[in-house]
C-alpha cells in the first residue's frame, strides 16, 4: 500500500509542477527570460554555473544583464535556483507574419523574405537545375522531425576529389537566428550568377570547394509550422540547444547531459567524411566575430591569425554599414570565452575534432530583423563573406607523397614550438594535399606519417594574403631500426601463413605490416599480449612490421612473406 502511494504522489507532485508551468513553455519547450546576475563577483564561475542548465544567448558585462533561454527539460533546475527573472516575448513573435514571409509584391529575386520550407527546398534544388557544372544537391540526411538538411556543393570539380581546400558555410543551428539563413542562400546565389563573369568569384569557385549548409535546424526554425518562420524556436523538436550539444575539448562527449542529437550526428558524420580547413556557422542575437576558445580561458595557438581575419571580417563591414553596425566588444571582434564559456559549441568541436578552422559570425542584434531589413544585412556583409572564404587559399598549402613512388599520403603537419591543443593538421587521405593557415613569420613545420621518416622543414614563410606553395616528400621506412630494444618478439621472420608478435609491454600497441613502396597493407590495435597476423593473402616480398607503443618510439623489423 505504502509502494502505491509513494507513486500516486510522485505522479501528483510532476502534475502540480508541470500545471504551475508558463503555457508557452508547455507549447514551444523554451522559454526566453532575462535577469541580472546576483553579483558582480565570480561573474565567470556564475555564467558557467548557469550555461550547466540554461542557454545563454547574449551577457552584458557592464550591467549583468543575461538573455538566456530555458527549456522545458531544465525548467525545474533553473527555478530552483531562486532567480527573479522576466519571460520575453520570443525573437521569433515580435514580428508580424506579413513582415518575415513572402507575399506576391516580393519578387525572389528582392530577397527581402524568409523563405518557408517548400520555397527554401524549391530554391536549393533551382540552384543546382540552373547550374549543374558547378552545383549539386547534397542531402545529408533528416531531422528529427524528418526534415532535410542540405548542402550547396559548389565548385568547378563535383565528380572527383581535388587538391583544392574545402570550405563550409553553416547557418541557424540556433532555428530563431536566420539573418545568415537568407544571406547564405543570397551568396550561393550571387557565387552561381557571376561565375564565369566575374574574375574574383570564377577564381574562387575554381580554385576552393565550397559548401554551404542556409539551415542547420529546420525543426526550430519551423516549429510554427513549415508556412512560415514565425514562431521559430532556438532548440531542437527536443527542446535541445544544438549548439551545446556537440563533444568538447574540456568537458568531453555529452557536455550537455543529452544524447546526440539527430543532426547533431549527421554533422558529425558529415565532417569525418570531409577535410574542412576553413568554417564559419552564423548566429544572430550580437554583431560580433567570435572566435575560439569558447570553453576554456587559454588562448588558440592561432589567436593572432584569429583576430586577424575576425578583424578583417569587422573592419571591411564597418566601411559599408552604418555607424553602429557591428561594434560590440572589440568593435565587433572578441574572443569566445572572454565573452562568456559555453561547452559543447560546434565551433570548438570543428576546431579540436576535426583541425578546421571555424568561427561563429554574429552578424545580427535582433535575431529576427523585419525581412525588409535583409538586403542591407546583405549589403553590410557580403565582401566580408568574400573575404573570410578567400583566406582559406592563403598560408602553406602543398602535396604530401611517398618519396619512392609518388603515392600520396595522409601525414601530420605540425607547426613547432607553435601548435598546441590539436591546432596542428592533416594532409588529406585522398590526395596528399594540406592547407595550413597561418599569420604572416617564419615557421618550422615537421610532416609525419607512420612507416615513413619524419621530415622537418625550418624557416618556411607565411605571409597574410598570400601563398606559400610547399610540396613534401616522405621515405618510407626501409631498415631496421633499433630491433635490440623492440617492444615484442616476432617470429618466424620468414613466413609464408601468419607471424605472430609476443609484447615485451603492457598498453595499447599498434602494428602495421608495411610494403616497400611504403604502403600500410594492414593495421592493428591491441591491448592484448600477443597477436597473431594472418599472411595468406599476402603477396610475397619483403614487408615492414611497424611497433608503435602508447607512448615511446616506434620499431620496425624486416619480414619476408614466402
Amino acid at each position: 500500500m505504502k509502494k502505491y502511494t509513494i507513486i500516486i504522489l510522485i505522479i501528483f507532485v510532476a502534475s502540480l509542477v508541470y500545471a504551475q508551468m508558463p503555457e508557452e513553455l508547455k507549447s514551444r519547450k523554451e522559454i526566453f527570460v532575462e535577469f541580472k546576475l546576483k553579483s558582480n563577483a565570480n561573474v565567470k564561475a556564475q555564467l558557467e554555473q548557469l550555461n550547466k542548465i540554461i542557454s545563454i544567448s547574449d551577457f552584458n558585462s557592464e550591467n549583468l544583464l543575461v538573455e538566456a533561454y530555458v527549456s522545458i527539460n531544465n525548467y525545474d533546475e533553473f527555478t530552483d535556483l531562486g532567480i527573479d527573472y522576466t519571460i520575453l516575448t520570443p525573437p521569433s513573435m515580435l514580428l508580424s507574419r506579413k513582415e518575415l514571409d513572402k507575399d506576391d509584391s516580393k519578387s525572389v529575386n528582392d530577397w527581402n523574405y524568409y523563405p518557408n520550407w517548400s520555397q527554401y527546398n524549391d530554391m536549393m534544388q533551382q540552384f543546382a537545375d540552373d547550374y549543374p557544372e558547378i552545383c549539386e544537391l547534397v542531402n545529408i540526411g533528416q531531422s528529427q522531425e524528418g526534415r532535410d538538411i542540405l548542402f550547396l556543393h559548389i565548385g568547378d570539380s563535383l565528380d572527383y576529389e581535388t587538391n583544392e581546400p574545402e570550405f563550409m558555410y553553416t547557418s541557424s543551428i540556433h532555428g530563431d537566428e536566420l539573418t545568415g539563413y537568407v544571406l547564405t542562400l543570397r551568396l550561393a546565389d550571387y557565387l552561381l550568377s557571376n561565375y564565369g563573369n566575374n574574375d574574383r568569384i570564377t577564381n574562387m569557385v575554381d580554385n576552393i570547394d565550397i559548401w554551404i549548409n542556409p539551415l542547420a535546424n529546420p525543426d526550430g526554425t519551423f516549429a510554427g509550422g513549415n508556412n512560415s518562420v514565425y514562431g521559430a524556436t532556438r532548440f531542437n523538436a527536443n527542446g535541445v540547444d544544438m549548439n551545446r550539444n556537440y563533444p568538447d575539448p574540456e568537458d568531453g562527449p555529452h557536455p550537455d547531459g543529452n544524447a546526440y542529437q539527430v543532426a547533431t550526428t549527421l554533422f558529425m558524420d558529415f565532417a569525418e567524411e570531409r577535410d574542412f580547413v576553413m568554417a564559419a556557422n552564423f548566429h544572430g542575437g550580437a554583431e560580433v566575430m567570435n572566435f575560439p576558445w569558447d570553453t576554456w580561458a587559454k588562448l588558440a595557438a592561432d589567436d593572432d591569425w584569429w583576430y586577424f581575419v575576425s578583424r578583417e571580417y569587422a573592419d571591411t563591414v564597418h566601411l559599408y554599414a552604418p555607424a553602429y553596425y557591428m561594434r560590440d566588444l572589440d568593435n565587433g571582434v572578441t574572443n569566445g570565452y572572454q565573452w562568456y564559456s559555453i561547452s559543447g559549441g560546434r565551433q570548438d568541436y570543428m576546431n579540436y575534432f576535426h583541425h578546421c578552422r571555424e568561427v561563429t559570425a554574429e552578424i545580427s542584434s535582433t535575431k529576427l530583423p523585419s525581412a525588409s531589413q535583409l538586403p542591407d544585412f546583405w549589403e553590410w556583409n557580403y565582401r566580408s563573406l568574400l573575404n573570410y572564404m578567400e583566406q582559406v587559399l592563403y598560408g602553406v598549402r602543398g602535396v604530401v607523397t611517398n618519396a619512392s613512388n609518388g603515392n600520396t599520403i595522409k601525414a601530420k603537419v605540425f607547426a613547432n614550438a607553435h601548435d598546441i591543443d590539436e591546432s596542428f593538421i592533416y594532409s588529406t587521405a585522398s590526395n596528399g594535399n594540406y592547407s595550413r593557415l597561418l599569420k604572416t613569420g617564419l615557421y618550422s613545420l615537421t610532416f609525419s606519417a607512420f612507416g615513413y621518416n619524419d621530415k622537418t622543414i625550418p624557416m618556411v614563410t607565411a605571409n597574410d594574403y598570400q601563398t606559400t606553395l610547399l610540396n613534401v616528400q616522405l621515405d618510407p621506412i626501409t631498415s631496421i631500426i633499433d630491433t635490440n630494444k623492440s617492444p615484442a618478439k616476432i617470429y618466424p621472420n620468414q613466413a609464408s601463413d601468419y607471424v605472430k608478435l609476443e609484447f615485451n609491454n603492457k598498453g595499447l600497441n599498434t602494428v602495421q605490416l608495411i610494403d616497400i613502396q611504403g604502403k600500410v597493407v594492414s593495421e592493428y590495435k591491441t591491448t592484448e599480449s600477443q597477436i597473431t597476423i594472418p599472411l595468406q593473402n599476402i603477396p610475397a616480398g619483403k614487408y615492414i612490421i611497424s611497433i608503435k607503443p602508447l607512448s615511446g618510439n616506434a620499431f620496425v623489423v624486416n619480414l619476408v612473406v614466402n
